[in-house]
């Protein structure tokens, strides 16, 4: 039985930072998918991990960054990708969190960074408010797809894995969400994810 529904936020409960990305290697004149491409590489050590986990600051992303790209044969600046995380929320998705949180537990999975994309004010920062567990890499030390933060959400609520459904925009992350037991949904159009999530919880949603 389904008891908890664990959302990412950035893509999920907001539009995507990656087509923000879409539109600076567009202005950059670079090929498509060039920073998450840069992103994934050493996906463990590389600047936006480090960044994520809050290893190394702005300034640190930013040369680490500039570094890895250059590595690669682009040029382009370590702030104009952290610009790019600049999202908006998704009314019609934090409407779904209120219905839900009223039947189910629910819990925030973020990958985030202690500056920049951190949702803690003006909109963001409300929307922040609807869940009851909030999971920041950039204050767990670890990130998705480590296992141990799917777990520490598990903790946080008093449920087993079984017993949750997780939303997510990257297949990456779902992957060891999948593997501990968890339903997963993963978020390519927003509207066809909340109808899925309707199915599985028998709750009306859009």
């Amino acid at each position: 039985m389904i008891q908890a529904v664990l959302f990412d936020f950035g893509g999920v409960i907001t539009t995507s930072p990656f087509d923000n990305f879409a539109l600076l290697e567009e202005r950059r004149g670079v090929p498509a998918d060039t920073i998450r491409k840069i992103n994934s590489t050493d996906p463990d050590t590389n600047a936006w991990a480090q960044y994520e986990r809050n290893d190394v600051g702005v300034a640190g992303f930013c040369e680490l960054f500039e570094s890895e790209a250059s590595a690669l044969g682009f040029d382009i600046a370590g702030q104009d990708v952290l610009d790019c995380l600049k999202t908006e929320i998704r009314p019609f998705m934090v409407d779904a969190v209120r219905k839900i949180r009223d039947s189910f537990r629910t819990a925030m999975l973020t990958n985030n960074f202690s500056a920049g994309d951190d949702p803690g004010s003006g909109s963001h920062g409300e929307a922040k408010q609807l869940f009851e567990v909030i999971i920041e890499s950039s204050k767990a030390g670890v990130r998705k797809p480590t296992p141990r933060f799917y777990e520490l959400a598990c903790e946080a609520l008093d449920v087993e894995p079984s017993a949750c459904v997780f939303l997510d925009d990257l297949g990456i992350n779902l992957k060891p969400a999948r593997a501990m037991g968890m339903t997963t949904i993963k978020v390519v159009d927003p509207h066809v994810a909340l109808a899925e999530l309707s199915d599985i919880l028998e709750l009306e949603l859009t």
